[in-house]
């Protein structure tokens, strides 16, 4: 089988982080005897990306910036692809077309359906189906449309959660066919090792931005800090509020124990995993998060908040901790349980590492999927 991927998020040259999540699967899927052309999309706006070894052809398109332009970036990236795509075909047939997010991907995938008369199945990735959250007003409600049209006509829709199963369904019914396949790990990367003989850290992975609960962890780990003075507090990540979470460690007299790292590579993020003592990322917006599988692949507790994608992988208080959203006196008390139990992080490790070899690792990723290609196109 012949699988199209168009996608708008891809490993880069100076990010191999972003898109692995539909990298790793499409290397898999060989296995399966499913050969995949990945096409990785980029505005022509944004700064041109360098490959970092993931075999994908970058195709630039013309669009609105903005996320005025969104609802219309679909249908400029199908006139952009349609050449290419036509030749293609025509050279070695294309069985169905795998998209990434209804906008811009879904939309051309769409439209190259129709044109084509192939099949075409589009995942979803986040809680924000709809893109409303991205975008209001008028442009907002032509989003959702377009959105909608790409689910209905989807052979399948993907949802990588429940949850955002749940929202899609919200907004669309029973007019989409959903299947739930959750993103999935490499066990072997993220695998486990002896935590620093140095001093305990917490660590987190995530963007900066405020949805990711970020302040939630610093005022909880400043709370702790008189009662456990060598705990450290590292995060990984780049974003629009790295100065103010630095300001607010200032403010609550914890800058000394806190490390801003950065974007780091993958490896250096196994590296930090394998390192940490407790994974932390009391995030309140998240439609899985491949970082609560990372840790649990590397045998760490990891804590999450309830109400998100992750609570298909997470049982409390066996294989992970939740908390709800913006609770700090949850967070706090999570983290002292954690750090006081060291028997306790060990059981919850191991049984972290067991839920992904069971069922979360990128071979059952691929497995899904390969199951889930045949069934459209047969």
């Amino acid at each position: 089988m012949r699988v199209l991927t168009l996608t708008p998020f891809y490993p880069t040259a100076s990010d191999d982080a972003v898109g692995c999540f539909v990298a790793e699967p499409v290397r898999a899927l060989e296995e399966f005897e499913v050969e995949s052309c990945v096409v990785a999309v980029q505005p022509f706006y944004r700064a041109r990306s360098s490959p970092n070894g993931h075999p994908a052809q970058w195709v630039r398109y013309v669009a609105i910036p903005g996320g005025t332009g969104l609802a219309s970036s679909g249908a400029f990236l199908y006139a952009t692809l349609l050449s290419r795509i036509r030749k293609l075909h025509a050279h070695h047939r294309i069985d169905l077309v795998h998209a990434h997010a209804a906008l811009p991907c879904g939309h051309a995938a769409m439209l190259l359906s129709r044109e084509l008369r192939i099949p075409f199945l589009v995942t979803v990735h986040g809680l924000d189906v709809f893109f409303m959250a991205q975008v209001g007003g008028y442009a907002g409600q032509w989003c959702r449309r377009v959105a909608l049209s790409v689910y209905r006509a989807a052979a399948r829709v993907v949802c990588i959660s429940r949850r955002v199963a749940d929202e899609l369904a919200d907004g669309a019914g029973a007019d989409a066919q959903v299947r739930v396949i959750h993103n999935g790990v490499d066990p072997q990367h993220f695998s486990p090792g002896q935590s620093s003989t140095g001093c305990p850290n917490i660590l987190s992975v995530g963007t900066l931005i405020p949805s990711k609960g970020h302040e939630v962890l610093l005022r909880a780990f400043a709370v702790l800090h008189e009662r456990y003075p060598n705990v450290l507090c590292h995060i990984i990540g780049d974003g629009p509020q790295l100065s103010r979470l630095a300001q607010l460690a200032r403010d609550l007299s914890v800058a000394s124990k806190v490390q801003f790292l950065g974007r780091q590579s993958r490896k250096q993020v196994a590296e930090a995993m394998r390192r940490c003592t407790i994974f932390a990322l009391p995030s309140r917006y998240e439609g899985l998060g491949c970082v609560y599988l990372e840790a649990m692949s590397a045998e760490k507790p990891a804590i999450a908040c309830r109400g998100q994608g992750i609570e298909d992988v997470i049982q409390h208080g066996e294989n992970g901790w939740l908390v709800d959203p913006d609770d700090l006196t949850g967070m706090t008390k999570a983290l002292s349980i954690l750090l006081e139990d060291g028997e306790l992080r060990r059981r919850i490790g191991v049984a972290a590492r067991n839920s992904i070899l069971c069922g979360y690792t990128v071979r059952h990723q691929a497995t899904r999927l390969a199951q889930l290609y045949q069934e459209c196109v047969s």
